[in-house]
Protein backbone atom coordinates (compact mmCIF):
# COMPACT_ATOMS: atom_id res chain seq x y z
CA UNK A 1 0.00 0.00 0.00
CA UNK A 2 1.81 3.16 -1.09
CA UNK A 3 1.51 6.72 0.53
CA UNK A 4 0.18 9.30 -1.50
CA UNK A 5 -0.95 12.85 -1.39
CA UNK A 6 -4.63 12.82 -2.24
CA UNK A 7 -5.58 15.11 -4.62
CA UNK A 8 -8.97 15.90 -7.16
CA UNK A 9 -6.55 15.36 -9.69
CA UNK A 10 -5.21 12.64 -9.19
CA UNK A 11 -7.55 10.69 -8.25
CA UNK A 12 -9.49 11.77 -11.53
CA UNK A 13 -6.60 10.75 -13.87
CA UNK A 14 -5.28 7.53 -12.41
CA UNK A 15 -5.16 4.93 -14.65
CA UNK A 16 -5.70 0.93 -13.69
CA UNK A 17 -3.05 -1.55 -13.96
CA UNK A 18 -2.82 -5.15 -13.66
CA UNK A 19 -2.56 -5.14 -10.07
CA UNK A 20 -5.48 -3.36 -8.02
CA UNK A 21 -3.86 -0.18 -6.32
CA UNK A 22 -4.23 1.51 -2.85
CA UNK A 23 -2.78 4.42 -1.53
CA UNK A 24 -3.12 5.59 2.04
CA UNK A 25 -3.49 9.28 2.34
CA UNK A 26 -0.55 11.84 4.21
CA UNK A 27 -3.08 14.65 4.52
CA UNK A 28 -5.83 12.51 6.65
CA UNK A 29 -4.63 9.03 8.26
CA UNK A 30 -6.62 6.34 7.82
CA UNK A 31 -7.99 7.52 4.38
CA UNK A 32 -7.47 5.89 1.51
CA UNK A 33 -7.94 5.12 -2.34
CA UNK A 34 -8.62 1.97 -3.75
CA UNK A 35 -8.51 1.74 -7.98
CA UNK A 36 -9.79 -2.18 -9.06
CA UNK A 37 -7.91 -3.24 -12.49
CA UNK A 38 -11.30 -1.71 -14.16
CA UNK A 39 -10.34 1.07 -13.34
CA UNK A 40 -13.11 1.68 -10.81
CA UNK A 41 -12.16 3.91 -7.75
CA UNK A 42 -13.48 3.90 -4.10
CA UNK A 43 -12.70 5.58 -0.71
CA UNK A 44 -12.24 4.31 2.44
CA UNK A 45 -11.06 4.58 5.79
CA UNK A 46 -9.23 2.72 8.50
CA UNK A 47 -10.01 3.06 11.75
CA UNK A 48 -9.97 1.16 15.40
CA UNK A 49 -13.82 0.78 16.94
CA UNK A 50 -13.69 -1.06 20.13
CA UNK A 51 -10.24 -2.32 19.93
CA UNK A 52 -11.14 -3.70 16.41
CA UNK A 53 -9.54 -2.83 13.26
CA UNK A 54 -12.58 -1.86 10.89
CA UNK A 55 -12.54 -0.40 6.74
CA UNK A 56 -15.28 0.73 5.72
CA UNK A 57 -16.17 1.99 2.25
CA UNK A 58 -17.76 5.11 1.97
CA UNK A 59 -18.26 5.04 -1.43
CA UNK A 60 -17.07 5.26 -5.58
CA UNK A 61 -15.58 8.46 -7.56
CA UNK A 62 -17.41 10.12 -9.31
CA UNK A 63 -21.02 9.48 -7.34
CA UNK A 64 -18.91 10.50 -4.20
CA UNK A 65 -16.27 13.43 -5.10
CA UNK A 66 -12.86 13.87 -2.67
CA UNK A 67 -13.98 16.35 -0.94
CA UNK A 68 -16.93 15.08 0.27
CA UNK A 69 -15.08 11.53 1.28
CA UNK A 70 -12.84 13.41 3.64
CA UNK A 71 -15.58 14.83 4.96
CA UNK A 72 -17.13 11.39 5.94
CA UNK A 73 -14.17 9.68 6.36
CA UNK A 74 -13.40 12.33 9.23
CA UNK A 75 -17.27 11.86 10.37
CA UNK A 76 -16.68 8.00 10.53
CA UNK A 77 -13.16 8.84 12.73
CA UNK A 78 -14.98 10.81 15.27
CA UNK A 79 -18.16 8.44 15.55
CA UNK A 80 -15.65 5.56 16.51
CA UNK A 81 -13.86 7.78 19.28
CA UNK A 82 -16.89 9.24 20.63
CA UNK A 83 -18.36 5.20 20.87
CA UNK A 84 -21.45 5.70 18.68
CA UNK A 85 -19.96 4.04 15.68
CA UNK A 86 -23.14 2.14 14.00
CA UNK A 87 -22.22 1.58 10.25
CA UNK A 88 -24.21 -0.90 8.34
CA UNK A 89 -21.55 -1.87 6.21
CA UNK A 90 -21.59 -5.67 6.32
CA UNK A 91 -17.87 -5.77 4.65
CA UNK A 92 -15.90 -5.97 7.98
CA UNK A 93 -17.12 -9.40 8.35
CA UNK A 94 -14.12 -12.16 7.67
CA UNK A 95 -14.06 -14.21 4.96
CA UNK A 96 -15.37 -17.26 7.10
CA UNK A 97 -18.28 -15.63 8.39
CA UNK A 98 -19.29 -14.11 5.01
CA UNK A 99 -19.15 -17.97 3.58
CA UNK A 100 -21.25 -19.17 6.72
CA UNK A 101 -24.18 -16.73 5.94
CA UNK A 102 -23.89 -17.69 1.94
CA UNK A 103 -24.35 -21.45 3.08
CA UNK A 104 -27.40 -20.70 5.07
CA UNK A 105 -29.16 -17.93 2.87
CA UNK A 106 -28.08 -19.42 -0.50
CA UNK A 107 -26.29 -22.52 -0.89
CA UNK A 108 -28.90 -24.56 1.37
CA UNK A 109 -31.93 -23.12 -0.51
CA UNK A 110 -30.45 -22.85 -4.26
CA UNK A 111 -28.22 -25.52 -4.76
CA UNK A 112 -29.03 -29.01 -3.93
CA UNK A 113 -25.09 -30.13 -4.10
CA UNK A 114 -24.08 -27.62 -2.17
CA UNK A 115 -22.15 -29.80 0.27
CA UNK A 116 -20.23 -30.43 -2.68
CA UNK A 117 -19.48 -26.97 -3.63
CA UNK A 118 -18.71 -26.45 0.04
CA UNK A 119 -15.91 -29.62 0.11
CA UNK A 120 -14.11 -27.86 -2.59
CA UNK A 121 -13.70 -24.34 -0.81
CA UNK A 122 -12.59 -26.50 2.67
CA UNK A 123 -8.43 -25.56 1.64
CA UNK A 124 -9.72 -22.03 0.45
CA UNK A 125 -11.11 -21.77 4.29
CA UNK A 126 -8.45 -22.89 5.81
CA UNK A 127 -6.22 -20.67 4.26
CA UNK A 128 -7.84 -17.60 3.55
CA UNK A 129 -10.98 -17.69 6.17
CA UNK A 130 -9.91 -15.18 8.57
CA UNK A 131 -8.94 -12.55 5.74
CA UNK A 132 -11.19 -9.84 6.23
CA UNK A 133 -13.93 -9.93 2.62
CA UNK A 134 -12.19 -6.62 1.80
CA UNK A 135 -8.63 -7.55 2.21
CA UNK A 136 -8.92 -10.61 0.05
CA UNK A 137 -7.68 -9.95 -3.63
CA UNK A 138 -7.00 -11.16 -7.06
CA UNK A 139 -3.66 -12.39 -6.48
CA UNK A 140 -4.84 -14.46 -3.55
CA UNK A 141 -7.55 -16.29 -5.95
CA UNK A 142 -4.79 -16.60 -8.41
CA UNK A 143 -1.98 -18.49 -5.93
CA UNK A 144 -4.72 -20.87 -4.50
CA UNK A 145 -5.69 -21.79 -7.59
CA UNK A 146 -2.21 -22.45 -9.09
CA UNK A 147 -1.62 -24.33 -5.71
CA UNK A 148 -4.76 -27.20 -6.64
CA UNK A 149 -2.96 -27.07 -9.90
CA UNK A 150 0.35 -27.36 -8.60
CA UNK A 151 -1.09 -30.19 -6.91
CA UNK A 152 -1.98 -32.44 -10.05
CA UNK A 153 -5.82 -31.82 -9.46
CA UNK A 154 -6.51 -29.45 -12.05
CA UNK A 155 -10.10 -30.06 -12.48
CA UNK A 156 -10.43 -29.20 -8.50
CA UNK A 157 -9.39 -26.17 -9.43
CA UNK A 158 -11.88 -25.88 -12.21
CA UNK A 159 -15.01 -26.64 -10.10
CA UNK A 160 -12.61 -24.13 -6.48
CA UNK A 161 -12.89 -21.34 -9.41
CA UNK A 162 -16.45 -21.76 -9.94
CA UNK A 163 -17.49 -22.28 -6.31
CA UNK A 164 -15.54 -19.38 -5.51
CA UNK A 165 -16.62 -16.90 -7.92
CA UNK A 166 -20.39 -18.16 -6.76
CA UNK A 167 -19.62 -17.11 -3.01
CA UNK A 168 -18.31 -13.68 -4.45
CA UNK A 169 -20.47 -12.59 -6.62
CA UNK A 170 -23.60 -13.25 -3.85
CA UNK A 171 -21.49 -10.83 -1.72
CA UNK A 172 -20.87 -8.18 -4.19
CA UNK A 173 -25.11 -8.93 -4.06
CA UNK A 174 -25.24 -8.15 -0.91
CA UNK A 175 -23.33 -5.26 -0.82
CA UNK A 176 -20.42 -6.86 1.56
CA UNK A 177 -18.12 -5.69 -1.00
CA UNK A 178 -17.84 -3.77 -4.31
CA UNK A 179 -16.09 -5.91 -6.77
CA UNK A 180 -15.23 -9.49 -6.82
CA UNK A 181 -11.95 -10.84 -6.45
CA UNK A 182 -12.46 -13.07 -8.58
CA UNK A 183 -13.66 -11.08 -11.96
CA UNK A 184 -11.47 -11.36 -14.80
CA UNK A 185 -9.68 -14.94 -13.45
CA UNK A 186 -10.44 -17.85 -15.87
CA UNK A 187 -10.33 -20.76 -14.80
CA UNK A 188 -7.11 -22.41 -14.68
CA UNK A 189 -7.66 -25.77 -16.91
CA UNK A 190 -8.74 -26.11 -20.31
CA UNK A 191 -11.95 -28.59 -19.93
CA UNK A 192 -12.86 -30.74 -23.13
CA UNK A 193 -16.51 -32.01 -23.57
CA UNK A 194 -16.34 -35.70 -22.60
CA UNK A 195 -17.25 -38.25 -24.99
CA UNK A 196 -15.28 -41.37 -22.89
CA UNK A 197 -17.30 -44.94 -23.46
CA UNK A 198 -16.72 -47.77 -21.62
CA UNK A 199 -15.72 -50.92 -23.60
CA UNK A 200 -16.63 -54.13 -22.31
CA UNK A 201 -13.62 -55.06 -21.05
CA UNK A 202 -13.29 -52.14 -18.99
CA UNK A 203 -16.49 -51.98 -17.32
CA UNK A 204 -16.27 -55.72 -16.79
CA UNK A 205 -12.93 -54.63 -14.56
CA UNK A 206 -14.44 -52.54 -13.03
CA UNK A 207 -17.54 -54.56 -12.05
CA UNK A 208 -15.55 -57.57 -10.33
CA UNK A 209 -13.11 -55.04 -8.47
CA UNK A 210 -15.61 -53.02 -7.12
CA UNK A 211 -16.99 -56.92 -5.65
CA UNK A 212 -14.45 -56.73 -2.93
CA UNK A 213 -15.36 -53.46 -1.56
CA UNK A 214 -18.38 -54.55 0.29
CA UNK A 215 -20.63 -52.06 1.92
CA UNK A 216 -21.24 -49.09 0.78
CA UNK A 217 -19.18 -48.87 -2.12
CA UNK A 218 -19.70 -52.13 -4.13
CA UNK A 219 -23.66 -52.28 -4.24
CA UNK A 220 -23.70 -48.29 -4.79
CA UNK A 221 -21.33 -48.58 -7.73
CA UNK A 222 -22.98 -51.30 -8.96
CA UNK A 223 -26.64 -49.88 -8.59
CA UNK A 224 -24.92 -46.77 -10.31
CA UNK A 225 -24.07 -48.73 -13.29
CA UNK A 226 -27.07 -50.53 -13.61
CA UNK A 227 -29.29 -47.88 -13.14
CA UNK A 228 -27.46 -45.21 -15.11
CA UNK A 229 -28.39 -42.04 -13.09
CA UNK A 230 -26.41 -39.35 -11.44
CA UNK A 231 -23.72 -40.19 -8.99
CA UNK A 232 -25.10 -37.51 -6.15
CA UNK A 233 -28.63 -38.86 -6.71
CA UNK A 234 -27.41 -42.76 -6.31
CA UNK A 235 -25.44 -42.15 -3.18
CA UNK A 236 -27.96 -40.05 -1.71
CA UNK A 237 -30.99 -42.20 -2.48
CA UNK A 238 -33.73 -42.75 -0.09
CA UNK A 239 -35.33 -46.07 1.22
CA UNK A 240 -38.80 -44.15 1.47
CA UNK A 241 -38.15 -43.21 -1.99
CA UNK A 242 -37.87 -46.96 -3.39
CA UNK A 243 -40.78 -48.92 -3.70
CA UNK A 244 -39.18 -52.65 -3.94
CA UNK A 245 -42.66 -54.46 -4.68
CA UNK A 246 -43.61 -52.59 -8.05
CA UNK A 247 -40.00 -52.29 -8.93
CA UNK A 248 -39.53 -48.48 -9.01
CA UNK A 249 -37.44 -46.04 -7.36
CA UNK A 250 -38.59 -42.54 -7.48
CA UNK A 251 -36.50 -39.47 -7.06
CA UNK A 252 -38.39 -36.09 -6.08
CA UNK A 253 -37.46 -33.09 -7.75
CA UNK A 254 -35.43 -31.37 -4.50
CA UNK A 255 -32.57 -34.53 -5.41
CA UNK A 256 -33.19 -34.26 -8.94
CA UNK A 257 -30.17 -32.41 -11.12
CA UNK A 258 -32.86 -30.73 -13.58
CA UNK A 259 -35.33 -30.27 -10.61
CA UNK A 260 -37.71 -32.47 -11.92
CA UNK A 261 -39.33 -35.70 -10.46
CA UNK A 262 -37.96 -38.97 -12.24
CA UNK A 263 -39.31 -42.32 -11.97
CA UNK A 264 -36.60 -45.24 -12.20
CA UNK A 265 -38.03 -48.40 -12.99
CA UNK A 266 -35.76 -51.36 -11.43
CA UNK A 267 -34.21 -54.09 -12.59
CA UNK A 268 -33.74 -57.53 -11.49
CA UNK A 269 -30.27 -57.80 -10.39
CA UNK A 270 -30.85 -53.64 -8.88
CA UNK A 271 -33.81 -55.41 -6.90
CA UNK A 272 -31.52 -58.26 -5.37
CA UNK A 273 -28.98 -55.82 -4.41
CA UNK A 274 -31.05 -53.85 -2.62
CA UNK A 275 -32.84 -56.58 -0.50
CA UNK A 276 -29.72 -57.33 0.78
CA UNK A 277 -28.28 -53.87 2.16
CA UNK A 278 -28.14 -53.47 6.02
CA UNK A 279 -30.53 -50.42 7.44
CA UNK A 280 -29.28 -48.23 9.74
CA UNK A 281 -31.93 -47.70 12.66
CA UNK A 282 -33.69 -44.06 12.38
CA UNK A 283 -31.91 -43.61 9.00
CA UNK A 284 -33.35 -43.01 5.81
CA UNK A 285 -30.37 -42.77 3.64
CA UNK A 286 -29.44 -46.33 1.51
CA UNK A 287 -25.62 -45.83 1.66
CA UNK A 288 -24.34 -44.54 4.43
CA UNK A 289 -21.86 -45.08 7.42
CA UNK A 290 -23.08 -42.79 10.30
CA UNK A 291 -26.84 -42.79 9.62
CA UNK A 292 -26.73 -39.22 9.62
CA UNK A 293 -25.24 -38.29 5.82
CA UNK A 294 -24.80 -40.01 2.23
CA UNK A 295 -21.83 -41.66 1.76
CA UNK A 296 -18.59 -40.14 0.64
CA UNK A 297 -15.29 -40.45 -0.24
CA UNK A 298 -15.90 -41.82 -3.84
CA UNK A 299 -12.49 -40.54 -5.16
CA UNK A 300 -10.73 -43.36 -2.49
CA UNK A 301 -12.47 -46.09 -4.20
CA UNK A 302 -11.84 -44.77 -7.31
CA UNK A 303 -8.03 -44.57 -7.08
CA UNK A 304 -8.96 -48.27 -6.14
CA UNK A 305 -10.47 -48.92 -8.49
CA UNK A 306 -7.38 -47.36 -11.07
CA UNK A 307 -5.15 -49.03 -9.31
CA UNK A 308 -6.40 -52.42 -9.50
CA UNK A 309 -7.66 -52.48 -13.07
CA UNK A 310 -5.33 -49.91 -14.75
CA UNK A 311 -7.93 -48.07 -16.25
CA UNK A 312 -7.63 -44.26 -16.02
CA UNK A 313 -9.21 -41.34 -17.57
CA UNK A 314 -12.11 -42.20 -16.68
CA UNK A 315 -15.15 -40.89 -14.27
CA UNK A 316 -18.25 -42.17 -12.95
CA UNK A 317 -20.46 -40.02 -15.57
CA UNK A 318 -18.98 -42.26 -17.92
CA UNK A 319 -21.62 -45.27 -16.86
CA UNK A 320 -24.31 -42.94 -17.75
CA UNK A 321 -22.50 -42.22 -21.28
CA UNK A 322 -21.68 -46.29 -21.63
CA UNK A 323 -25.30 -47.35 -20.62
CA UNK A 324 -26.98 -44.53 -23.08
CA UNK A 325 -24.86 -45.54 -25.82
CA UNK A 326 -25.08 -49.41 -25.25
CA UNK A 327 -29.00 -48.80 -24.82
CA UNK A 328 -29.17 -47.31 -28.01
CA UNK A 329 -26.64 -49.79 -29.49
CA UNK A 330 -29.68 -53.18 -28.81
CA UNK A 331 -32.41 -50.78 -30.58
CA UNK A 332 -34.20 -48.43 -27.81
CA UNK A 333 -35.60 -45.38 -29.52
CA UNK A 334 -33.49 -42.51 -28.30
CA UNK A 335 -36.56 -40.41 -26.87
CA UNK A 336 -36.57 -43.08 -24.04
CA UNK A 337 -33.02 -43.34 -23.52
CA UNK A 338 -33.24 -39.69 -22.47
CA UNK A 339 -36.31 -40.92 -20.84
CA UNK A 340 -34.37 -43.03 -18.48
CA UNK A 341 -31.55 -40.20 -17.75
CA UNK A 342 -34.05 -37.82 -17.14
CA UNK A 343 -32.63 -34.84 -19.83
CA UNK A 344 -34.99 -32.27 -20.92
CA UNK A 345 -32.68 -31.02 -23.46
CA UNK A 346 -32.20 -32.77 -27.33
CA UNK A 347 -35.68 -34.72 -28.34
CA UNK A 348 -37.37 -32.98 -25.24
CA UNK A 349 -36.21 -29.69 -25.29
CA UNK A 350 -38.71 -26.59 -26.01
CA UNK A 351 -42.35 -26.80 -26.67
CA UNK A 352 -42.59 -30.56 -27.15
CA UNK A 353 -40.54 -30.43 -23.64
CA UNK A 354 -43.47 -28.74 -22.47
CA UNK A 355 -46.63 -30.60 -24.06
CA UNK A 356 -45.00 -34.07 -23.80
CA UNK A 357 -45.84 -35.15 -20.54
CA UNK A 358 -45.94 -39.09 -21.32
CA UNK A 359 -43.69 -40.89 -19.23
CA UNK A 360 -42.72 -43.52 -21.00
CA UNK A 361 -42.73 -46.14 -18.11
CA UNK A 362 -43.24 -49.20 -19.81
CA UNK A 363 -40.20 -48.29 -22.61
CA UNK A 364 -37.91 -47.01 -19.72
CA UNK A 365 -38.23 -50.38 -17.80
CA UNK A 366 -37.54 -52.01 -21.39
CA UNK A 367 -34.63 -50.07 -21.63
CA UNK A 368 -32.90 -50.59 -18.00
CA UNK A 369 -33.85 -54.36 -18.12
CA UNK A 370 -32.31 -54.70 -21.40
CA UNK A 371 -28.83 -52.64 -19.83
CA UNK A 372 -28.72 -54.91 -16.58
CA UNK A 373 -29.71 -57.89 -19.19
CA UNK A 374 -26.27 -56.70 -21.08
CA UNK A 375 -24.12 -56.18 -18.21
CA UNK A 376 -24.87 -59.35 -16.03
CA UNK A 377 -24.08 -61.14 -19.55
CA UNK A 378 -21.05 -59.16 -19.08
CA UNK A 379 -19.57 -61.66 -16.46
CA UNK A 380 -21.50 -64.96 -17.47
CA UNK A 381 -20.97 -65.68 -21.02
CA UNK A 382 -17.10 -66.76 -22.20
CA UNK A 383 -17.79 -65.11 -25.67
CA UNK A 384 -18.08 -61.53 -24.26
CA UNK A 385 -19.24 -58.76 -27.11
CA UNK A 386 -16.85 -55.95 -27.25
CA UNK A 387 -17.79 -52.38 -28.42
CA UNK A 388 -17.48 -53.15 -32.00
CA UNK A 389 -20.40 -55.62 -31.64
CA UNK A 390 -18.23 -58.54 -32.57
CA UNK A 391 -17.60 -61.93 -30.56
CA UNK A 392 -13.78 -62.24 -29.36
Amino acid sequence: MAKKKITAKFVENIKPTQRRQEYCDTILQGFGLRVTTEGQRSFYVRLRYRNKAKRITLGTYPALSLADARVLAGEKMTQAMNGSLHSNQTNAHTIKEAYARFIELYAKIHNKDWAISDSRLKKFMAEYGEVNLTDLYKRDIIAHLDKLMAGGTPMQANRAHSALSRFLNWCVERDYIEHSPCHGVKKPAKENKRDRILDDDELLNIWNVCGGFGYPFEPLLKILILTAQRRGEVSGMRWSELDLKNKIWTIPKERAKNGRAHMVPLSEPVIKILETLPRFLHSDFVFTTTGKTPVSGHGKYKKRIDETTGITGWVFHDFRRTGASRMAQVGINPYVVEKVLNHVSGTFSGVLGVYQQYGYDKEKREALNKWAEYVINLRTQNDTINFSGKKS
